[in-house]
């Protein structure tokens, strides 16, 4: 299957795709949108997408064929993905919990490419504490109505649909939490761009204020939002994380060339920090691989894999100023005309927060290992 991979790609990131080869990296989202969204369709037409979903659905490729399609992606310089949230947090968890009808109706566009996804869940209230959601959704008839705030939401502004964490009964906490899944195109649906440390928008607010959606549009049954959203965080640490990885290996790779061109690797403290992140790459490949055989998501093994990439991501971004030296603290040009390494300095900085900061990971982790009784 590499040979088969190897050769589509060498054909198609070719013409009007070439610009967006090796593109899309930290700090990039934003760039070449309307193309890279082209891209998208692109795989779509390919048989791409969804290659790990059952038939009749997707490919059902083994574990070791979408091994090979990510890290023939990611040699082949392949753009960042903005389908990535429909494909590998919705639809594993439409498949998992969803009905017959949400499949038929999501899981096709999402494997042309043609319907883009964001993921509601955080809140200025309840970010990293995920049961402290407060946006509500009422039954109004044959629909929900949705009022709320969610916040970091990325990609939002050019999604056509959000799944959204909201209670649907007056219980606390995790019970009463339900799993709707909303269109983003329509009134009642506010978008608002967080500009970052970058000066880049890949993150929004969005405000719910009376948005509808159609009585099944819920996943799972109402009021058991808090199993079927904790699965889809499960889904997102999955096979995935190893193209994610080998976009990792690329900016390493960047940062010795670089230490090697300024002298910095003459440093020993420098080429002692590089052999440690190579070292450190290594340990969140061999984790990925045994995590993979597993027979479902294990949720402290996703937890463990937060914390390695996050931590060690972070870490890459300090390494790419020691190399850079004293001049990486100026910019280009103010305010925003960033260096590749100013660049992944800043955007790491938030490796650790997003997606549940650290320390709840470690409570996650201490939770499950110690069979402590999680709050209701």
């Amino acid at each position: 299957m590499e040979h088969e991979i190897r050769a589509w790609l060498a054909e198609h990131l070719t013409g009007r795709f070439a610009p967006l080869i090796g593109t899309g990296g930290p700090g990039r989202e934003h760039e070449q949108l309307e193309l890279r969204a082209e891209w998208e369709r692109e795989l779509g037409a390919g048989g791409w997408i969804g290659l790990g979903w059952p038939e009749p659905y997707g490919r059902g490729a083994s574990i070791a064929e979408q091994v090979a399609f990510f890290e023939e992606y990611a040699r082949a310089g392949g753009p960042g993905r903005l389908s990535h949230i429909g494909e590998y947090l919705l639809a594993p968890t439409l498949i998992a919990h969803g009905t017959e009808e949400q499949k038929a109706r999501f899981l096709p566009p999402i494997a042309r490419g043609e319907e883009l996804w964001c993921q509601g869940y955080s809140e200025p209230g309840a970010g990293s504490d995920l049961a402290g959601v407060q946006t509500r959704a009422e039954l109004d008839g044959d629909q929900w109505r949705v009022t709320g705030q969610k916040v970091w939401t990325s990609l939002a502004h050019i999604a056509d649909w959000c799944f959204v964490l909201a209670r649907t009964s007056a219980q606390t906490r995790r019970n009463g939490l339900s799993y709707l899944l909303v269109p983003m195109r329509q009134p009642g649906v506010d978008v608002r761009p967080i500009v970052q440390l970058t000066g880049t928008s890949e993150f929004n607010e969005v405000f719910f204020d009376g948005a509808r959606t159609d009585a099944d549009m819920v996943v799972g049954a109402p009021g058991d939002g808090w199993r079927v959203a904790t699965s889809t965080l499960a889904f997102e640490r999955g096979v995935a994380t190893l193209g994610q990885q080998l976009g990792f290996a690329r900016e390493l790779e960047s940062i010795v060339d670089r230490a090697r061109a300024s002298g910095a690797l003459d440093d020993a403290l420098v080429a002692d920090r590089i052999v440690a992140a190579w070292a450190g790459l290594q340990g969140l490949r061999h984790h990925a691989l045994r995590t993979l055989s597993a027979t479902e998501p294990d949720p402290i093994a996703a937890s463990v894999a937060k914390l390695l990439w996050a931590n060690w991501h972070r870490d890459l971004g300090e390494l790419a100023l020691a190399v850079e030296g004293p001049a990486a603290t100026v910019a280009r040009a103010a305010p925003y005309e960033l260096t590749d390494a100013q660049r992944l300095f800043l955007f790491t900085r938030a490796d650790t927060i997003y997606g549940g900061s650290n320390e709840i990971q470690r409570n996650i982790i201490a939770d499950r290992l110690l069979g402590r009784v999680p709050r209701a």
